[in-house]
């Protein structure tokens, strides 16, 4: 296993242990996170993103637009656009069918009690299929 298969692996790994966390506006740390602070986290932790890196899910698919995909690997980010082109959330693939991302909140979920009442956490659900999203390959290999 190569550099590159290794970083897609703990990239997903640690996505997982995340799973539960809850969702909080603009957080970027494991007492709370949004959908960007979650993937950037996440790929801070395999050494791809420097450290200091802050994004918006926006900033992330301006950093990897050029590396896009058309189907969903493992490790691949993917990002929901709004009718304007404008990335508005960001998950990564676990592999073609899941995504994990931290999902179900908005600007009014602050705290972890906002959470739990608005079911917000970092979790896995299915791919759906559609025209608004962008797969992109943080890695840059197809």
């Amino acid at each position: 296993m190569d550099r590159i298969d290794c970083a897609y692996k703990w990239l997903t790994r640690t996505a997982l242990a995340y799973l539960g966390t809850p969702y909080r506006w603009g957080g970027d740390d494991p007492s709370g996170f949004d959908c960007s602070g979650f993937v950037l986290e996440c790929l801070k932790s395999v050494g791809f993103v420097d450290n200091q890196v802050d994004l918006t899910a926006e900033g992330l698919l301006a950093m990897f637009r050029e590396s896009k995909i058309t189907t969903p690997r493992e490790g691949a980010l993917l990002f929901q656009l709004n009718g304007q082109g404008t990335a508005i959330h960001v998950a990564i693939c676990l592999d073609q069918w899941f995504q994990i991302a931290a999902a179900g909140g908005d600007r009014r979920t602050r705290q972890p009690n906002d959470a739990w009442r608005g079911n917000a956490f970092v979790r896995i659900r299915p791919i759906g299929r559609k025209s608004n999203q962008v797969i992109c390959n943080p890695f840059g290999i197809q």
